[in-house]
């Protein structure tokens, strides 16, 4: 879903109460619990993902995890989720695209992110001795076979990997990335970080959500408000 053009809080509150009224209250309570669970203070990138189930798992993954931005660095092949795996969570979840590393790394540390190579490394950390109160942060998963590109392991800040057991390192990227992103989350909650979204960009969201969520919502909406 691309953003609306930032506007005042209360605008987008009037439009949304607005197209309540033509949902079940069961259906806007639940969008409201979930948008106040929603963070951009941990972001995901994910480079080059050639098979659509791993595509899928992680937009899965961080709409089940409250991660609402997931960034695709595509220029080998594109980030592509299958509909029958993603099963519609696409929809609550934001996806940026790049054509390059290097396009991605400049606007995620322009945004103030700390990038987060996943990935075994001599200085590396594991999730559970992860500052997440050190600043913003993205976790970059690399593509299925090759992992993280040299691109990325050059401009990361730090490194997290999974600590194993077994004779191998055997879990794939739609496994790590669900262990990475529930373990970080999970930090987050139980923080002193203040890790949800403002109290307009959780407006926004609603209402995009709600537009979503209502047959004819342009219609309806231009029944009572010139603007939307």
């Amino acid at each position: 879903m691309a953003n609306t053009d930032r506007r005042p809080t209360e605008w987008y509150r009037e439009r949304t109460n607005y197209l309540a009224e033509f949902m079940l209250p069961e259906r806007f309570a639940t969008m409201q619990r979930v948008v106040a669970n929603r963070t951009r203070y941990m972001t995901v990138c994910a480079e080059n993902t050639f098979h659509p189930q791993n595509a899928s798992a992680l937009v899965r993954h961080c709409e089940a995890f409250g991660v609402q931005e997931l960034h695709a660095i595509e220029f080998l092949c594109g980030f592509q989720a299958n509909l029958h795996i993603v099963r519609g969570t696409d929809k609550w979840v934001d996806i940026r695209r790049y054509g390059s590393t290097a396009e991605a790394v400049a606007h995620l540390k322009g945004e103030g992110y700390r990038i987060v190579a996943a990935t075994p490394h001599t200085d590396d950390t594991t999730p559970e001795s992860f500052d997440v109160g050190a600043g913003k942060f993205c976790i970059v998963f690399g593509t299925e076979k090759q992992g993280i590109s040299e691109e990325i392991m050059a401009v990361a800040d730090q490194f997290v990997k999974i600590p194993m057991y077994g004779f191998v390192e055997s879990l794939n990227v739609s496994a790590c990335a669900a262990i990475l992103i529930q373990g970080m989350v999970e930090k987050l909650h139980r923080s002193d970080v203040d890790w949800r979204l403002s109290e307009n960009e959780q407006a926004e969201l609603l209402y995009r959500w709600a537009r979503e969520s209502v047959k004819d919502d342009e219609l309806i909406l231009r029944k009572r408000f010139a603007d939307i």
